[in-house]
C-alpha cells in the first residue's frame, strides 16, 4: 500500500496549509488526491475541512471513505464516530467506535470513546472521569486533548446555566430525566457541524 500514499513531504506541506487560518480550501487535497485516491489520510484531511465547513454529507462520506479503506485508521475511526454523535447519529457513532472499545484499556482513543458513551447516557460525572484519564494518557495528539478539555468545559457550562428544577411531585420524573436537558441534546447544541481538523 506504500505506493498508493502520497509522500510524506507532500503530506508536511499540505497539513502546513491547513493550518493557516481560515484555511477551508478543498483544492491542495483534491490535487493531492487525483494522485493518490488511496490514500485514507487524505480522504480523512478533507473529510475534517469539510466537517468544519458544516458540509456534513460530504464530511460523511470522507471520513467514511477513510476509514473504509483502512478499518485501523483509528483518528478517522474515532473521528468519524465523533462526527455522527454530533449530527444527531448515536447508534451509527456506537457502531463506528466499536474497533476502538476492543483496543487496550489504556489506549486514549478508547478512553476518550468510553467517555462519549457516558455522555449519550447522560452519565456526566463518569464522562469527565474518563476523559481527564484519556487527557493525562494521550500524549501524542495533543490538539485532541484541548478538543475534550473544550467539550467539558462546554457541558459544564450548559449544565450550569440550566435553570434548577424543582423536585418532581409525580411520575414524570420517576426516571430522572424529566426537567433536566440531556447530556446527548448537550452535545450536539454545543458541537454539531463544528467537528474539528486533526
Amino acid at each position: 500500500m506504500a505506493d498508493q500514499l502520497a509522500p510524506d513531504a507532500d503530506l508536511e506541506q499540505l497539513v502546513a496549509t491547513l493550518a493557516a487560518p481560515d484555511s477551508d480550501d478543498l483544492t491542495p487535497i483534491d490535487t493531492l488526491l487525483r494522485q493518490f485516491p488511496e490514500d485514507p489520510r487524505l480522504h480523512f484531511m478533507r473529510g475534517s475541512v469539510l466537517a468544519g465547513m458544516s458540509d456534513n454529507i460530504r464530511a460523511h462520506a470522507s471520513l467514511s471513505q477513510a476509514v473504509e479503506i483502512a478499518p485501523d485508521y483509528a483518528i478517522a475511526r474515532y473521528q468519524l464516530g465523533f462526527f455522527e454523535l454530533t449530527s444527531g447519529e448515536a447508534d451509527q457513532a456506537l457502531a463506528t467506535w466499536g474497533p476502538l472499545l476492543r483496543a487496550p484499556k489504556d489506549n486514549y482513543l478508547r478512553v476518550f470513546v468510553e467517555g462519549l458513551v457516558h455522555v449519550i447516557r447522560d452519565e456526566f460525572g463518569k464522562a469527565f472521569a474518563k476523559f481527564e484519564q484519556g487527557i493525562a494518557l494521550n500524549q501524542e495528539n495533543l490538539p485532541m486533548n484541548g478538543d475534550i478539555e473544550l467539550l467539558m468545559r462546554e457541558l459544564k457550562a450548559k449544565m450550569a446555566s440550566e435553570t434548577p428544577q424543582p423536585k418532581a411531585t409525580s411520575d414524570e420524573d420517576a426516571d430522572g430525566d424529566s426537567g433536566a436537558t440531556s447530556a446527548t441534546s448537550l452535545l450536539l447544541g454545543q458541537l454539531g457541524g463544528n467537528s474539528t481538523k486533526h
